[in-house]
């Protein structure tokens, strides 16, 4: 398996600053929808991006002080709710994104050749807040990393309570668009209104919502996968999908079904994942994955809503059930939460999350997030689009990545238990139509590992 190159120190000449709006703005509190605030959302989404050649530092900072006027809330604070304390709001107050300026000695070329895919030493392209919690963290923070080559890193720290990925490039594409045309207007305006989301009162709960619920009892053979992954030394998997390759998951489907092309390689995705851990037959196993409700709500969100606009759609199965049949099943499960999506179903999501604050189920689930078809590979800041374009880290949740200069491909990458890593990006590679039977002992791989 490809090792990913450690990277050198970052080097600091100057001291963060913020960076404030350009105007005076709005100064109020800002009401977080339920799908705003989930506790399953309180951190920074990480973007990071590689380009040949650097832009000028303070047209970047005037520009992004320019789109801060628009985009305010980026520029305040998190805090907690004074009317409840389980919620949260934005103090817009103005106080400004954190940008940090610093230098590497490294190239764009040694980059792309050593670093396939994220590794610790990523991290120093992000300069760290020293923060008691997430909260004392400013919701925007930017580092601009030069290398001696004169290309650069942007990467982008957003707060996941206040924008979603369509929300995330659509602020990163409003500034790239006042950075090189300072006097321009804004080709779609942000809308800040999140009552679009409120709650019924008294909330009306009409689906069982399986996203959250966990149905299988905590016995003694019961097995939390996801406690299993986080006790492991995990190492990212990449692979790339050509339009080709994808083609070909999708041939896997017998008897063939029309189906898309997240369908096809999620479903791919999922089963392979579960067929490297290898757990007991019969654990009931799921697949989330975001599904954005813009134009699934009646009447739709407006055109310019930044805030999270999505919900989870839930695949369930067994692990046997998943592993014996080929992708076709999978594929159709998917298709299945995929239809089961609705206005109803959403604003059932709402009310159910103004009753129960709790997370999703994880204790055996697959969580699979699309980056790809959002725009974020077009970023432009007058210099070119980048050759480089994902998250600073990789995590348990699996990412649908855009692939630069191939806008049908898509690149998986899951951090996985480095013992399981090796396996599951064979079956992820083989793209046969060869069948093996789940065929496992009695407790399986991950059990005898937890026990």
């Amino acid at each position: 398996m490809f090792k990913s190159k450690q990277l050198p120190d970052c080097f600091y000449q100057n001291k963060p600053i913020l960076i404030c709006p350009n105007k005076p703005t709005p100064n109020h509190s800002l009401y977080l929808s339920n799908l705003d605030d989930q506790k399953f959302l309180r951190f920074s989404i990480k973007y990071l991006y590689v380009y040949k050649n650097s832009v000028c530092i303070e047209k970047l900072k005037s520009s992004l002080s320019m789109v801060l006027v628009d985009y305010y809330p980026l520029a305040g604070r998190l805090r907690i709710s004074e009317d409840n304390e389980e919620k949260l709001e934005v103090d817009c107050n103005g106080e400004g994104a954190l940008f940090a300026e610093a230098f590497m000695d490294y190239t764009v070329e040694e980059f792309v050749e050593a670093s396939r895919w994220p590794n610790m030493s990523w991290r120093k392209f992000l300069y760290r807040v020293e923060a008691q919690s997430f909260l004392g963290i400013p919701p925007l923070v930017i580092q601009v990393t030069r290398f001696r080559c004169g290309g650069m890193v942007l990467c982008i720290s957003i707060n996941h309570c206040i924008c979603d990925g369509i929300g995330s490039s659509q602020f990163l594409h409003a500034w790239a668009h006042l950075t090189n045309k300072p006097n321009a207007d804004l080709s779609i305006h942000p809308i800040h209104c999140r009552h679009l989301l409120r709650p019924h009162t008294p909330p009306k709960v009409t689906f069982t919502h399986p996203e959250f619920t966990n149905h299988t009892p905590h016995s003694e053979g019961h097995i939390d996968l996801t406690q299993f992954l986080q006790s492991q030394p995990l190492v990212p998997v990449c692979l790339t999908f050509t339009p080709s390759d994808i083609l070909r998951v999708k041939k896997l489907c017998i008897p063939s079904l029309k189906c898309t092309s997240f369908e096809a390689l999620a479903s791919h995705t999922w089963r392979c994942w579960i067929k490297s851990l290898n757990p007991p037959s019969s654990l009931k196993i799921k697949l989330l994955f975001s599904a954005n409700i813009r134009k699934m709500l009646k009447p739709e969100l407006p055109q310019g809503y930044y805030g999270n606009g999505f919900v989870l759609g839930c695949a369930e199965t067994t692990a046997k059930e998943l592993i014996n049949a080929n992708v076709h099943h999978g594929v159709k499960l998917v298709q299945e939460a995929k239809k089961s999506l609705s206005n109803d179903y959403a604003k059932s999501m709402i009310d159910f999350l103004e009753q129960q604050r709790v997370k999703p189920d994880l204790s055996a689930s697959l969580v699979i997030s699309q980056w790809s078809h959002l725009g974020f590979e077009d970023l432009d800041f007058g210099e070119g689009k980048p050759v480089h374009m994902g998250p600073l880290v990789s995590e348990i949740y699996c990412l649908f990545l855009p692939v630069v200069g191939n806008l049908d491909a898509i690149k998986v990458l899951v951090s996985v238990p480095e013992s399981f890593a090796d396996k599951f990006e064979y079956y992820m590679n083989d793209l046969s139509h060869r069948e093996v039977k789940f065929g496992v002992e009695e407790h399986g791989e991950v059990k005898k590992m937890l026990i």
